[in-house]
């Protein structure tokens, strides 16, 4: 029988609230990757991310306590994250230039295996790091964590109307960098 992962959370969350220690980890470890590939969509920095990550699982900690069980916990980490994530992002004042981008991903001989799980994901990646930071976050939420249009609403407070469209161009130009990057070899990477 299949397990459900809210009454896990759920049961994690009541735990930790109890002073169980071991939970926490538990919890994060179940919501770490996800999380850490949100932050990065937005930041576009991975050494960025991690820290903002351990920031975020902070802040978890502390007001776990006030986590009203209304929604799913992972709506409630998802909207932490991202925010924190933001609030970063307008701290560091970066300017993301897709020029400098491009420069970093001189993709062109290593096109051989594409077909390996990991390199679609190396290449997804790369194809995500030159999005818009909500563009690259809406395709994670919406697809990596197969979340509902309302739920990505509650989490980025985006209205209905820009998720839809920046989901949409998402889609454009992920297509797009993913044809620059690899060319004719796009249709063995799908």
């Amino acid at each position: 029988m299949k397990s459900n992962p809210l009454s896990e959370d759920y049961e994690l969350i009541r735990k930790i609230n109890e002073g169980d220690a071991t939970a926490f980890r538990q919890l994060v470890y179940k919501h770490k990757d996800v999380s850490l590939s949100l932050a990065q969509s937005i930041l576009k920095d991975a050494v960025i991310a991690e820290d903002v990550l351990q920031d975020v699982f902070i802040k978890v900690y502390r007001k776990l306590n006030t986590f009203k069980f209304k929604a799913s916990f992972s709506t409630w980490l998802y909207r932490i994250v991202v925010n924190t994530s933001y609030n970063e992002l307008k701290k560091r004042k970066q300017n993301i230039s897709v020029d400098a981008i491009d420069d970093t991903f001189n993709i062109t001989s290593e096109k051989k295996d594409l077909m390996e799980e990991q390199d679609q994901r190396k290449y997804i990646n790369l194809a995500l790091q030159k999005l818009r930071p909500d563009e690259a976050l809406l395709l994670r939420l919406f697809y990596l964590c197969e979340l509902s249009i309302k739920e990505i609403e509650v989490i980025t407070s985006f209205k209905p109307s820009k998720i839809k469209v920046d989901l949409h161009r998402g889609r454009e130009n992920i297509g797009f960098h993913l044809k620059q990057l690899l060319g004719k070899d796009l249709k063995q990477l799908l």
